[in-house]
């Protein structure tokens, strides 16, 4: 079983390139990368990343959206979306099956700022809770990703102001819960749940990074059988190169 995995929303992949991306790989040496928002197809690249086998799901549009995994371990298999047409042609969503466990990567529709995707966003979320859970019939799972929803109020600098915001507002929290109950376990807060300050999102807007001023919005959820078997979950908020920082997790 891989022991080091990461997960990152890159925003574009060419550009965290160009900002230390492949120098936090080669540092790191993980087992396991999940990359989000990659906006790229894999013949635009000019790059490659030696040791790992590259699983892409690039969004049908060029410049939007798409996943990348990275595996040291060739997979099984591959399985690309969720069977739903839009995300799927959006590459939200790669699988990679492994002999211990599936890693599922995941870039989650944001609901925007009008809320005017926010009933295709609880669609999604149903359609992704059944594609999990048939695959946690078959062998544990590790999700990796910008989940796009602060679970709870800890997970937020102001949670108050922001109940009809984008990533936190109640139905979308009450799906995350929902997938949660299902079976999963969020592998930071059950290490750290008393932990404030602990984002993974800061906004461009306002030098919010500076001021910590964020959303922990970017998680590592394994299934509960797997809970047991994690050593260390980890926020490298001292990582920069994208809006989003990455996370780590370490199993036993």
């Amino acid at each position: 079983m891989p022991q080091s995995l990461a997960s990152w929303n890159v925003n574009g992949l060419r550009a965290c390139m160009g900002k230390g991306l492949d120098e936090f790989i080669e540092r790191n040496g993980f087992d396991l990368i999940g990359l989000q928002e990659i906006k790229m197809h894999p013949d635009q690249a000019n790059f490659t990343f030696p040791g790992y086998f590259e699983t892409w799901c690039p969004a049908l549009r060029k410049g939007y959206s798409g996943t990348l995994t990275l595996t040291k371990e060739e997979p099984l298999r591959a399985i690309r979306g969720i069977s739903d047409g839009e995300s799927d042609s959006e590459g939200r969503v790669v699988t990679v099956e492994l002999p211990g466990f599936y890693f599922v990567n995941v870039y989650a529709p944001n609901a925007k700022s009008e809320l005017e995707r926010l009933d295709y966003r609880i669609g999604w979320q149903d359609l992704f809770l059944s594609f999990v859970n048939g695959l946690k019939a078959k062998k544990p799972v590790v999700i990796c990703g910008d989940l796009n929803v602060a679970r709870s109020e800890i997970d937020l600098t102001h949670p108050k102001t922001n109940t009809e915001s984008a990533g936190y507002t109640p139905r979308e929290r009450a799906k995350m819960g929902e997938l949660l109950s299902s079976g999963f376990t969020d592998t930071y807060r059950s290490l750290y749940p008393d932990k404030t300050g602990a984002y993974t999102w800061w906004s461009f807007i306002g030098n919010k990074r500076a001021k910590n001023v964020g959303w922990r919005i970017d998680y590592f959820l394994v299934s509960n059988e797997l809970a047991g078997d994690v050593a260390d979950a980890v926020i490298f908020d001292g990582v920069f190169g994208s809006d989003h920082c990455p996370i780590g997790l370490y199993l036993n």
